[in-house]
């Protein structure tokens, strides 16, 4: 029997599970309504506006075919009525009404439904400081506003512009700001590191130095006290100082929106998501909720999680339009996988990092690789870093993060744990996993089986790493913990650290140090370098074979020591 659906909400998992429901239901009537003047566009591409790589904004809100994605797009191809600057006031559940309002006349009427789907989505958080509200300050919650942002760059009035917030949105604005406008842009962060939430302190080091080389100014572990200026935005006053500012983008995360179900009745999280079954129903069968709006579950914790991401919204409208029609479409939960465009790198990850485990209670530690995503001997390979979280008791994975130049290699490693990680992978799954190999493409022995095998030598003893950032409170306390610095290369690889610090650095290649033993000292601790960790851990299985107890290799070499900046 034909339904009438109502969808409250037309930019990501609403079109969707409009379009899904429609192809199943052809005869069904589908009424979707939106506050925005704008529908159906790809928020994730904003940032690639404001910076100039998407040309048009209509870009982000066409198909593959070029077609605008508008009301008349929905009503003619799709077979949906959209009704834009329009807001759901109430919902009636006992008598399956909401009550809708016209924003541009105030007009009200009430709307029947058979089935409701709430695609409410979320809103950016702004901080309750003086100032916030100033001209010139904006944040990045509608295609609306990304173009205000963009006309005042492009006005030529932005000289300076402060960025506040170090997460994924924030590090894409501030890439938008510098790279293609050439504006000087800081970003001001409250914790002590870029991206952190998901990324390891190593990591997130990496990247945060990558970006800095581009001209990027990070100001790190400093609360923003205030906003000020005259006519507009002028200043930002900080617990450390003061920062000049034309232009401020707020990217300290978003809420969701969830008080019309709250308002309801529906079952809200404490955190402010809507709570849903697999199947995305809410507490009222005949409601369904999905996208940034609600909670969903964490396949790694098996706790509650809040994941607002566009990709996550695509398919869980797809589950709820399967079952508007009468299905049975699971929508399980998620692992967390993410990637970040940063200039030149690329950042990505799954799961849980080392710090968000240990919170968890998992004894959990992290090993780090660094190699060529390529086969060692075709051109254009580069390297990649990534670290892999793990419970020792257990040896089941956590997660992983990366670091890249070659961006597509990078997540399709994080895609592939992503595929493994809900079914609780062990260590040894992951030196097993079966990767498509050729040269341009991969090694043929893949990183992630790498990763896999430096974790299970970990585990079982047989490879005592440390970090780099381990290495380096080492290196500079050596004149008092007197620990042996041992370069594993060839001399020709060496020698300028040979140089620079003789009595310091000392110098034997892998390959003959089983017959130069005694020139290593037994009663002082050893670390052993070379570019990766490869050699430098075959070193380490010759030192812990002829009784050096307290040696240790460092993880992911030089090339790990030159990410991280570190000054040898």
């Amino acid at each position: 029997m034909p339904q009438h659906v109502v969808i409250i909400g037309a930019v990501a998992l609403g079109p969707k599970a409009a379009c899904r429901f429609k192809r199943l239901e052809p005869d069904s009537r589908v009424t979707m309504v939106d506050r925005g003047r704008t529908i159906s566009y790809g928020g994730c591409g904003i940032p690639y506006y404001v910076s100039g790589d998407v040309s048009d904004a209509s870009a982000l809100q066409s198909t593959a075919f070029h077609m605008v994605r508008d009301p008349a797009f929905f009503k003619a191809t799709k077979g949906v009525d959209v009704r834009t600057e329009t807001e759901a006031v109430s919902i009636d559940r006992a008598a399956k009404t909401v009550t809708l309002r016209h924003l541009p006349t105030g007009a009200e009427e009430v709307l029947s439904y058979d089935k409701l789907v709430l695609a409410t989505g979320s809103s950016p958080v702004r901080l309750p400081i003086p100032g916030a509200d100033l001209p010139g300050v904006f944040s990045v919650g509608s295609l609306e506003e990304a173009t205000a942002i963009r006309q005042r760059v492009s006005s030529g009035k932005v000289g300076s512009a402060v960025v506040v917030g170090g997460g994924f949105i924030g590090l894409e604005m501030a890439e938008a700001l510098a790279d293609m406008w050439g504006i000087e842009t800081t970003v001001l962060e409250y914790m002590d590191q870029i991206l952190p939430a998901v990324a390891g302190k190593n990591l997130a080091r990496m990247a945060r130095l990558h970006m800095e080389e581009k001209g990027v100014t990070f100001r790190l572990g400093e609360k923003l006290l205030r906003i000020e200026g005259d006519d507009e935005v002028e200043r930002l006053v900080t617990d450390k100082g003061e920062i000049e500012a034309d232009l401020v983008v707020m990217s300290v995360g978003v809420r969701p929106n969830s008080e019309l179900a709250r308002a309801a009745g529906l079952t809200v999280s404490e955190r402010g998501g809507i709570v849903v079954d697999e199947t995305m129903r809410t507490s009222d069968p005949d409601i369904f909720a999905g996208g940034d709006c609600v909670q969903v579950k964490n396949l790694v914790t098996g706790k509650p999680a809040y994941l607002p991401m566009g990709s996550m919204a695509n398919r869980q409208g797809r589950v709820i339009g399967d079952n508007l029609a009468g299905g049975h479409a699971r929508f399980d939960g998620v692992v967390g996988s993410w990637c970040v465009k940063l200039f030149e790198r690329a950042a990505a990850g799954v799961g849980l990092n080392l710090n968000a485990a240990l919170r968890e209670g998992y004894d959990a530690i992290s090993v780090h690789v660094t190699q060529v995503d390529r086969a060692h001997f075709y051109p254009d390979r580069a390297l990649m870093s990534l670290e892999l979280v793990l419970d020792r008791a257990t040896r089941r994975v956590l997660g992983m993060q990366g670091l890249g130049i070659n961006g597509d290699a990078l997540v399709g490693k994080v895609d592939a744990l992503a595929a493994m990680l809900p079914h609780a992978p062990v260590c040894e799954d992951l030196s097993n996993v079966e990767m498509a190999y050729s040269p341009p493409f991969s090694a043929a022995l893949d990183i992630l089986n790498v990763l896999g095998n430096v974790a299970v030598n970990v585990l079982d003893g047989r490879n005592r790493g440390i970090e780099v950032d381990r290495f380096e409170e080492l290196w500079d306390g050596r004149a008092d913990n007197g620990v042996f610095f041992l370069d594993c290369r060839e001399r020709d690889n060496a020698a300028e650290f040979l140089s620079r610090h003789p009595g310091d650095w000392h110098n034997i290649p892998q390959g003959e140090l089983a017959g130069r033993l005694d020139e290593l000292p037994r009663d002082r601790p050893v670390v052993v370098i070379c570019n990766t960790g490869a050699r430098s851990y075959e070193a380490l299985v010759t030192l812990l074979h002829n009784g050096f107890d307290d040696a240790t290799s460092v993880e992911g070499g030089m090339a790990a020591v030159r990410a991280l900046g570190l000054k040898i």
